[in-house]
């Protein structure tokens, strides 16, 4: 079995073609000895264009080929022959992916603070990277009436070039955060067909997962699993960043809090320091909806637990729940299908069920 690496951050080389060479000939034909001028115009350099697809779900294939090169345009010939231009170079890309202008001075940790140059979120979005240089002119158009045999031509234009970084973040209705071992991929097991690793150890999950949840009336959402946070995750600590970045475009996020208190957490805490991360992460994230899941009920301890979490946050919904006895479930998918009503994020779907194995239809921005 082959298994595919997940990329979801890289730095790119992209060159466009360059510009074709301008022809300088003269027009030589029977009883024609003389003829002016007759050189065709260099053809045009081929673009780098990326396009968001649905087929993508990371960065993989750029991880081994970091350089995107289109081809030039052929030069010019007789007879006022202009070169063939270079079809565009078409690079996929999933959606959600975003295009930065890299400085190898600047942090990453700055990156978020700046505009990108480009933000493919739907299916067939395109963005111009680099466009080709146009096609240099042949000696045809350097003729005058003192100038009747010119031997000038002009070189095609060079395409641009740059040093770009991708980014990929995931595109889902809603988001799963919390600590490592709080049970988020096991909850998104129970909610949806995705199926992520599980296991009884921090860190299992190590990228998103994403899973399609349905709901009555033919309707579903998407719900990411988004890799355990740690304190510090703002400062880039565990991975923070990498993992961050992937809530940024949810518009509802899921604390998934381990009410039970094992391992020696303490639920109020967790709630609390997560929020701190990614508050200290982006200002305008910590103001998104959130609501609490209250995991692993299931457990001594967790009553009691969740009893002082509701006396602590009084105002809050606390969805109570085990993951593993799959205990909770239906009426988390039902606050779940109110919740994103309410922000209206939740799309109808197709009466074919074939639907349930797309990836990449959320409506988050």
């Amino acid at each position: 079995m082959v298994l595919q690496m997940f990329v979801d951050r890289i730095k790119v080389t992209a060159k466009a073609g360059d510009g074709g060479r301008g022809c300088v000939s003269f027009r030589r034909e029977k009883f024609v000895p003389r003829g002016g001028p007759d050189g065709g115009d260099g053809g045009r350099g081929g673009d780098i264009i990326l396009r968001a697809d649905e087929h993508t779900d990371n960065l993989s294939s750029l991880f081994y080929e970091p350089l995107i090169k289109a081809k030039n345009g052929t030069h010019g010939m007789g007879k006022q022959m202009h070169g063939r231009g270079a079809v565009p170079k078409i690079v996929k890309v999933p959606a959600g992916t975003v295009v930065w202008d890299a400085n190898t001075e600047e942090k990453a940790a700055e990156m978020k603070d700046r505009e990108p140059l480009a933000d493919l979120v739907r299916p067939n979005d395109e963005y111009i990277l680099c466009q080709g240089g146009k096609g240099g002119k042949g000696n045809v158009h350097f003729k005058s009436s003192r100038n009747r045999a010119p031997r000038q031509y002009s070189e095609g234009e060079e395409g641009e070039e740059g040093i770009f970084i991708f980014e990929l973040r995931t595109i889902a209705d809603a988001g799963l955060v919390g600590y490592p071992n709080a049970g988020k991929s096991t909850l998104l097991r129970r909610i949806s067909a995705a199926h992520p690793k599980v296991a009884p150890y921090p860190f299992t999950t190590l990228h998103p997962m994403i899973g399609v949840v349905d709901f009555p009336d033919y309707r579903r959402a998407t719900v990411a699993d988004i890799p355990g946070l740690i304190d510090g995750a703002h400062e880039n600590l565990g991975l923070g960043h990498a993992f961050l970045r992937h809530i940024t475009r949810c518009r509802l996020l899921l604390f998934v809090l381990d009410m039970a208190g094992s391992e020696g957490r303490n639920p109020i805490e967790d709630l609390q320091h997560l929020r701190r991360e990614i508050d200290l992460y982006d200002t305008r994230l910590s103001q998104r909806p959130w609501k609490v899941v209250a995991n692993k009920m299931d457990l001594p301890d967790a009553e009691e637990n969740l009893t002082a979490f509701q006396r602590r946050y009084p105002e809050r919904t606390v969805v109570a729940i085990s993951a593993k006895e799959s205990e909770g479930i239906e009426e988390l998918k039902r606050d779940l299908e109110l919740w994103l009503g309410e922000n209206d994020v939740t799309e109808r779907a197709p009466r074919d069920s074939s639907y349930a194995k797309a990836v990449g239809s959320g409506t988050c921005e």
